[in-house]
């Protein structure tokens, strides 16, 4: 029986037929093809199961389009003929024919067969012959291209038991083909004579394989084995790294993962050095229901301890280890708590052996909980300060003994809703609480001998609370008028039994009370003309204080690290902390400016100066760290303070920004940096200039140059590099040189690194490389 039809849908009875038959199973496990992908510790999992295949809509419709529908009953067997789509549940099959035999139960599809998943994977084949509940089956010229851009060829493909497909003769890559050449071989391959995909066990199994880099063959790959790329996490051996240092000597680290559920893993480390022996590293992670944390712990028993320098801490012990933890929970939508907390044999081992996440050169231990409404929020943290020095505590150069507790930290803004009269009333509160074992100080000699002491033996705490109400006008020649009045009260304790040198005594109580009245009037200027449009903006401010109480006569923890610049011009209070506040009656006056122009530069600018009209002039009253001495703004009249920037749409960027005596406009503090970003080179450099302060600590000025730069060759190929020099004592104080390649499917990058301290003879050197094929794994140095 015949039965020619142009765009004919399928009959109810052929739709019925197919929809439980291999028409529908091509789509619903087509995922037996999915590339495969090395054995690797993925991110934990909050769902129940893991690769779990692809599941059809049993509701949805099945369209037919041919040319031909032929129904032989006789032979019991369905075709469809000519320019054959059939579409299912968003997927698609193009053919030249399709054929479904009822009494064998199988189905063909002939001729330029395209299976078009609905994720976007496409599947060519020259003819496919599978069972209808797709448990056996043959496919003859196979080859696909997944929506990650990886493909996969096999001369044909058996599925069998309905659980394993044996690709014959099969080819692997995540590389594209050439565009100009299709026939030229790509980057890289593996090739293998058979490759067996596991649907129960979820693994993909190579037998007698190669790899092959520019169409030639590299190594042979008797057998191996790897995980489904379906399954997100499954057990295994990860990919070996390799490092080197000088202390440590060369090292090969190699690891396995362990998947125990689908929310908590373990993974192991080792790490074989030529020099000091065997590192094991393991960490477990964990995911709850309304946070994640994990546990990580490393240790070595070094083999020659003397590598390292017979005065540093690194070379004190044998034994050392660390563990540490972090985890981070939700205990509703707005509050949260968690901790970042680590312990260790000697205070260098993390870094020492680049222990991951713990290697920085300070380590802050915090335990925290969070709260955030809207604009309002309250922080409450501990910490614990470890910094990672190879100094020997009885150097007294060390600091990490010197290092306090913080207990606690609390910081909390409170936004009153609505409007208070007219304007914004805004509430901040700060707690501190420092304990710290030994006292932090140090002693300079510049024109006169200088004690600093950075902290003291003992406890110290303090409350702060501050009420800020301002509100903004806008008369009708366009000035801004902004009028501010905060209130703010300080109470103080302290015990201690420290005294220190010239730094005086501490006072063990206090209660500071400050109040503020200020107004700032801004006046933009709009400027445009047929190739660029300007805003002038001249600003100026008066804050009307009463004298800071006790005034260098109180602790400084928080607002040590305090730099007068065009970005503080403005700030009501200039200290960058709370354990100092800016008292008396002070002018900031300025001028702001902005360009855009139509060949696509922009100019920003900012400068000006400060002015102590009256009271006691908190940056001339220096405290137990010298904060404020030679700031800039320790006389009546302050220094000049200017930033200016330029860019354009090509990349450039030039930035400038200083500070310049009120007498002589000498330079005091200055930074001059350029930049480039394109396709083919990327560069900068960076000069930075402080003159000396000698009343902080600092007798010598202060000069260093900085340089990095990539360049693109040969499309995918770039050599980098970067140096910083300090120009005072003439000391290359790190440099790093490298070769690098990229493109879709591979990376390659390997560098050398030296550091050295400046005015010291000693260098370090490190080299570092690493090696990426996309979709396979990475093989690199941690070093």
């Amino acid at each position: 029986m015949g039965l020619s039809s142009s765009r004919t849908v399928v009959s109810a009875y052929f739709s019925r037929l197919a929809r439980g038959t291999a028409l529908a199973c091509i789509f619903s496990t087509s995922v037996f093809i999915a590339l495969p992908s090395v054995a690797h510790s993925q991110g934990l999992d909050s769902s129940a199961e893991f690769g779990s295949q692809y599941q059809t809509n049993p509701d949805a419709k099945m369209l037919l389009q041919a040319d031909n529908l032929i129904m032989d009953r006789d032979a019991k067997t369905v075709t469809a003929a000519g320019n054959v789509q059939i579409e299912y549940d968003g997927n698609r099959l193009v053919a030249r024919e399709v054929v479904y035999n009822q009494a064998t139960k199988r189905m063909v599809a002939k001729g330029n067969v395209e299976i078009v998943e609905k994720d976007g994977n496409r599947i060519y084949s020259d003819e496919m012959d599978v069972t209808d509940d797709f448990r056996d089956g043959f496919v003859n010229g196979l080859r696909v291209e997944t929506v990650d851009d990886t493909r996969f060829a096999a001369e044909s493909a058996e599925r069998s038991l309905g659980e394993i497909t044996t690709f014959n003769n099969g080819v692997y890559t995540a590389c594209r083909a050439c565009a100009t050449d299709p026939n030229k071989p790509v980057l890289w391959q593996v090739k293998a004579k058979k490759i067996i995909w596991n649907g129960t066990k979820k693994t993909v199994r190579f037998e007698g394989g190669r790899f092959e880099m520019f169409g030639k063959s590299l190594f042979a790959l008797p057998a191996f084995e790897i995980a489904d790329p379906s399954t997100k996490r499954k057990s295994g051996f990860l990919f070996p790294s390799f490092m080197y240092k000088d202390e440590l000597g060369f090292g090969v680290r190699s690891g396995y993962f362990w998947n125990l559920a689908p929310n908590y893993d373990i993974t192991t480390y080792g790490t074989a050095l030529s020099k000091q022996g065997f590192l094991s590293e393991t960490e477990w992670r964990h995911r709850l229901e309304n946070g994640t944390y994990n546990i990580r712990a490393a240790a070595i028993y070094q083999a020659k301890p003397g590598e390292f320098g017979s005065t540093t801490v690194d070379t004190q012990e044998r034994t050392r280890a660390m563990i540490a933890t972090k985890g981070d929970f939700k205990i509703n939508p707005r509050w949260s708590f968690g901790w970042d907390v680590i312990a260790q044999t000697d205070k260098n081992f993390s870094r020492t052996y680049k222990i991951s996440g713990y290697s920085a050169e300070t380590q802050t231990s915090n335990i925290y909980l969070r709260g955030i409404s809207g604009r309002n929020h309250l922080d409450i943290n501990l910490y614990r300060f470890n910094v990672q020095e190879d100094l020997r505590n009885s150097d007294s150069r060390a600091v990490d003994k010197k290092q306090p507790w913080v207990l606690p930290s609390v910081d909390y803004l409170y936004t009153v809703p609505g409007s208070v009269y007219g304007g914004e009333l805004t509430i901040t509160s700060n707690l501190q609480g420092i304990y710290r074992e030994s006292s932090d100080s140090s002693r300079f000699s510049g024109s006169n001998a200088v004690d600093l002491l950075r902290g003291m033996k003992g406890t110290s705490a303090r409350l702060t609370t501050e009420a800020e109400w301002k509100r903004t006008f806008i008369s009708e020649q366009g000035l801004v008028i902004t009028p501010l009045l905060a209130l703010r009260g300080d109470a103080i304790g302290i015990d201690t039994n420290d005294t220190f040198g010239t730094a005086g005594e501490v006072r063990s109580q206090a209660f500071r009370g400050m109040a503020t009245a200020g107004l700032e009037v801004r006046w933009p200027i709009l400027f445009s003309t047929t190739s660029m449009t300007q805003v002038l903006e001249p600003t100026a401010q008066i804050f009307v204080r009463n004298d800071e109480p006790y005034a260098g006569r109180l602790p400084n923890e928080d607002a040590q690290s305090f730099v007068f610049d065009a970005t503080s011009l403005f700030a009501r209070d200039k200290f960058s902390g709370y354990d100092r506040v800016e008292g008396g009656t002070r002018a900031n006056l300025g001028l702001r400016y902005s360009g855009n122009m139509n060949n696509g530069w922009s100019i920003h600018g900012l400068g000006g100066q400060s002015f102590q009209l009256g009271g006691l002039n908190s940056f001339a009253e220096s405290d137990f760290v010298g904060a404020g001495a030679d700031s800039g703004l320790e006389g009546k009249r302050s220094d000049y303070v200017a930033m200016l920037g330029l860019s354009n749409n090509t990349g450039l960027a030039f930035a400038a920004r200083g500070r310049f005596d009120k007498d002589n406009f000498d330079i005091r503090r200055g930074e001059v940096e350029a930049s480039h970003t394109g396709k083919l080179v990327q560069a900068s450099v960076k000069y930075a200039y402080i003159t000396k302060q000698p009343d902080y600590g600092y007798a010598e000025d202060r000069q260093e140059v900085s340089l990095s730069g990539s360049t693109r060759f040969k499309e995918n190929w770039r050599v980098f590099g970067s140096g910083t020099y300090d120009l005072v004592s003439e000391t290359l104080v790190k440099a790093q040189s490298g070769l690098a390649y990229d493109d879709e499917c591979f990376t390659y990058s390997m560098a050398y690194i030296q550091t050295r301290s400046p005015g010291q003879d000693k260098i370090s050197h490190s080299v570092g490389f690493n090696i990426s094929f996309r979709t396979l794994g990475d093989i690199g140095s941690s070093f």
